[in-house]
């Protein structure tokens, strides 16, 4: 009980951080030519441009603003489990033309990178890398190209079992600070069983030195986007597979000390709790308990990843509420995903850009979001880790 309603207290916390506007949002269409591919359409806000910021990148996914204001972005080289990820540096905008003149690899022969981040101690910033076996950092000096001296890893991760084969194809790691502490999410080993390893479906907490580690919450089956807004944690939570089209709904929503938030034995679909009586007829673990209600829930498939607040931005409609990158499903005929939506009030959703997908199958898939960072006042910076390409939406 106590649980729970740490759980609603934060959320409730959190309400007037959604402001949603009740007014229509009308889009346009504007057409995307890449260098390679046939052109096609996307639709879009009125009152915006997109542009093709950056182009022939392998799997770019997230993105992080370093200290000094340049724009670092991951790159995991493709779907394999390989060793060839890297982090780029995109510099040298040109505002004429919306886009970037320089790509630097700042550091490469990465396992699956999916995201790095700043944290600054006694005048020192590090920059941290999150890779699917390890998390390590390097000192870093604002204006560096590449990375210098020796990695530190602070901690290790599960990094097998990473194949459609085993039912889940969790391996990416996400990372997010808040007040000295550092959380990182560990996504399932399958799509939906009892984990024999304790780290496996949770956010860990530790130190900036990888001391003290600890579960901070269990139960999240693949939480690839983690952010802190407003003193609380919020996840895009990735829900199990094989429970008919529309079982169970991908979710957004807190999470706090020590809670426990379904996966494997319980899921959620129209607002409610559903248990998975497979699991929960097996002897389980003391921390199972009934999860509260997520607030916000996408369609089942719609695989939800990076997601922004926006905050003091020139649009009233857009200001003061969040936008979750939904990658789509693997699955195209399912017409799930492939936008970046924002959420309701009513805990619903709605397109803000989208026509990445034109048909029902893989060659009409212009692309797959993964990952929307607010860079001004005017504009985002949106990553499709599907062409390779780095799109910037700009208020006129």
């Amino acid at each position: 009980m106590i649980k729970r309603l740490n759980f609603l207290l934060a959320f409730l916390a959190l309400q007037p951080v959604v402001l949603f506007s009740q007014q229509p949002m009308l889009r346009t269409t504007q057409t995307i030519e890449l260098k390679k591919g046939r052109p096609f359409p996307l639709k879009i806000p009125v009152g915006y441009q997109i542009y093709v910021a950056a182009q022939g990148l392998e799997r770019p996914r997230f993105f992080s603003r370093s200290p000094e204001g340049r724009l670092f972005v991951t790159d995991m080289h493709d779907r394999s489990d390989n060793k060839k990820g890297r982090v780029l540096i995109l510099e040298q905008w040109d505002e004429k033309k919306k886009s970037f003149g320089k790509i630097t690899t700042f550091l490469n022969g990465l396992h699956n990178p999916n995201q790095v981040a700043f944290y600054t101690s006694g005048g020192q910033t590090y920059i941290y890398i999150a890779e699917t076996g390890k998390l390590s950092y390097y000192k870093y000096t604002p204006g560096d190209s590449v990375a210098s001296g020796k990695p530190v890893v602070i901690a290790t991760f599960p990094d097998y079992g990473l194949s459609y084969k085993y039912g889940g194809w969790h391996l990416t790691r996400s990372i997010a600070f808040y007040r000295n502490k550092i959380y990182v999410s560990v996504g399932s080993s399958c799509d939906a069983c009892v984990e024999t390893e304790d780290v496996r479906a949770t956010v860990l907490e530790m130190d900036p030195d990888g001391s003290h580690q600890r579960i901070f919450a269990r139960g999240i089956r693949n939480a690839v986007g983690i952010k802190w807004v407003k003193d609380a944690l919020w996840v895009t939570h990735m829900g199990r597979d094989n429970r008919g089209p529309d079982k169970p709904e991908e979710l957004f929503h807190t999470v706090v000390d020590n809670g426990f938030y379904g996966w494997p034995y319980y899921y959620q679909y129209r607002k409610t709790i559903i248990a998975d009586t497979q699991f929960l007829k097996s002897k389980r673990p003391s921390f199972v308990r009934k999860p509260a209600i997520a607030p916000y829930a996408f369609k089942a498939h719609s695989a939800p990843l990076g997601f922004e607040y926006v905050t003091d931005f020139d649009d009233p409609l857009l200001s003061n509420t969040f936008l979750v990158a939904l990658h789509g499903s693997t699955s195209v005929w399912r017409q799930r995903g492939n936008a970046i939506v924002q959420l309701t009030a009513d805990g619903g959703y709605r397109e803000v850009i989208s026509g990445f997908l034109q048909g029902k199958t893989e060659n009409t898939r212009y692309g797959r979001p993964c990952d929307i960072i607010q860079w001004s006042r005017r504009a985002f910076f949106i990553s499709d880790d599907k062409n390779g390409v780095i799109y910037f939406l700009e208020k006129r």
